[in-house]
């Protein structure tokens, strides 16, 4: 008869370790909470670093790309988001990591990893590889996208695969299953009907049970390494800590009188359109209080977002030395400026967060600014995280122009913001719960010594 704890215990849902017995002894330049996941990973096989900006994922990625290359003698995939490739190898070399970039099957001739953007997938062969890392893994998250069914496919029945990303579900937890299916822990479906209930309240959304909150969380650690801050795998934070973030609203008086269509001024909904006919009416507004601001630092390096093409054509005609990244570049093109803005080539660039805001390393700028902003949380946050991350020196001001008009952009992404906060939360308290349970050994003091019983005892001991 087993015990009620071990009975509890077997019930308990954890995805198999599938990677290696023994770990070898990595590198002494790996932080504590770097080497942890690192060991971590090898020993899963397949899992995912969900690190905040600047914990060093590149470096987690390389090195259980450069293990898993040498346990089984065969090229490691790893796939980035565009012009970050370059940043990788500048960091494999750094380290010592046998690393290139591949642009197609043909340029695959040895183990060692291999770096590729993800628009390039289709031109490798999944057979000749022995691993896939994901770099900015939070491209699996759409269901039905493209992008994700070739991932899933390209990785399957591989025994070694790691998804990185900062920000998993920033907004509900189907990205979670997303990343379940993709490392094989869970079909994402079983986890929705294991977990989570529709809430019919909020048009079918799902959400967790309360009863199984914590099983979730646990499941979720068992395949997963959370990471906001060292602390959270009882690592000390120091040389850790972010400066502070600025973030300047910037309301833009607009002409209501302009498309009333008879009206004394007009009266804008918040559906799609009403949004956009809003945008293209305060482009040129908010694009000159942005550009007001540019000029008004002309020694800062500055990073302008826009969301739509409109936005960037108003922009740049107000910011006459600006260069820009549009996505009807050519690829070679996007990559150059892109890099050369990292390397301090460019002093203000011009680009789509969908383009260029995430996996880039921007610290060595601390202003950018948002002529106009979508309902994506996600894409504001991994924006802003190029610049306000762990490595950054300096206070990050970041200013945000929209009109009167357009506040509720911005109040749903402050309620998107509070639901990642508290997603995140529960992320990392489920990960204390897993790596910081300590088993205190206490050295046995008598204080009597001991004696034999005396049935055992002969006349002589008596």
């Amino acid at each position: 008869m087993i015990s009620y704890d071990e009975f509890i215990r077997r019930k308990e849902v954890r995805a198999p370790l599938a990677g290696m017995d023994r770990v070898p002894d990595l590198p002494a330049h790996l932080f504590p909470h770097q080497r942890d996941t690192v060991e971590f990973l090898l020993r899963a096989g397949r899992g995912a670093a969900f690190l905040d900006t600047g914990l060093g994922k590149t470096v987690v990625e390389l090195e259980y790309g450069r293990r898993v290359v040498e346990h089984t003698n065969r090229p490691v995939l790893m796939l980035s988001p565009l012009a970050v490739g370059k940043q990788h190898i500048r960091e494999a070399e750094r380290f010592g990591v046998d690393a290139t970039i591949a642009r197609d099957q043909s340029d695959v001739t040895g183990a060692r990893v291999y770096v590729a953007n993800y628009e390039r997938l289709h031109l490798f062969d999944r057979h000749a590889f022995g691993g896939l890392i994901l770099d900015e893994s939070s491209i699996v998250k759409s269901f039905t996208g493209r992008t994700s069914r070739a991932l899933m496919n390209f990785g399957r029945d591989m025994r070694w695969r790691l998804a990185a990303t900062a920000t998993p579900a920033p907004n509900d937890h189907m990205e979670l299953g997303q990343h379940s299916q993709f490392l094989g822990a869970m079909d994402s479906s079983e986890m929705l009907a294991r977990w989570f209930i529709a809430d019919q309240s909020e048009m079918g959304r799902y959400r967790l049970k309360r009863h199984g909150v914590k099983p979730f969380w646990s499941w979720v650690a068992s395949w997963a390494r959370c990471v906001c801050k060292p602390s959270d795998l009882g690592y000390s934070d120091d040389g850790f800590e972010l400066p502070p973030l600025n973030i300047h609203q910037q309301i833009v008086e607009t002409d209501m009188s302009a498309g009333a269509d008879g009206m004394l001024f007009r009266i804008p909904d918040t559906s799609a359109t009403a949004i956009h006919m809003e945008k293209r009416l305060t482009a040129n507004d908010r694009a000159a209080r942005i550009a007001e601001i540019v000029h008004g630092e002309p020694g800062e390096q500055w990073m302008v977002w826009v969301e739509t093409d409109y936005d960037a054509d108003a922009i740049m005609a107000s910011l006459p030395g600006a260069v820009e990244v549009r996505g009807s570049m050519r690829t070679e093109m996007k990559e150059e400026r892109l890099d050369a803005f990292t390397r301090g080539d460019i002093r203000i660039l011009v680009s789509k967060p969908s383009i260029a805001g995430f996996g880039l390393n921007w610290q060595r700028c601390s202003r950018t600014a948002f002529v106009g902003l979508s309902f994506s949380y996600e894409m504001f946050y991994q924006a802003v995280r190029r610049f306000w991350r762990f490595g950054q020196k300096r206070s990050v001001d970041c200013h945000v122009a929209m009109a009167e008009t357009e506040l509720a952009i911005w109040q749903t992404i402050q309620r998107k913001k509070a639901d990642h906060e508290a997603m995140k939360r529960e992320m990392f308290e489920a990960m204390r719960r897993e790596v910081l349970v300590k088993h205190v050994k206490h050295a046995y003091q008598p204080t009597s010594a001991a004696r034999l019983p005396a049935w055992l005892q002969t006349e002589e001991m008596a």
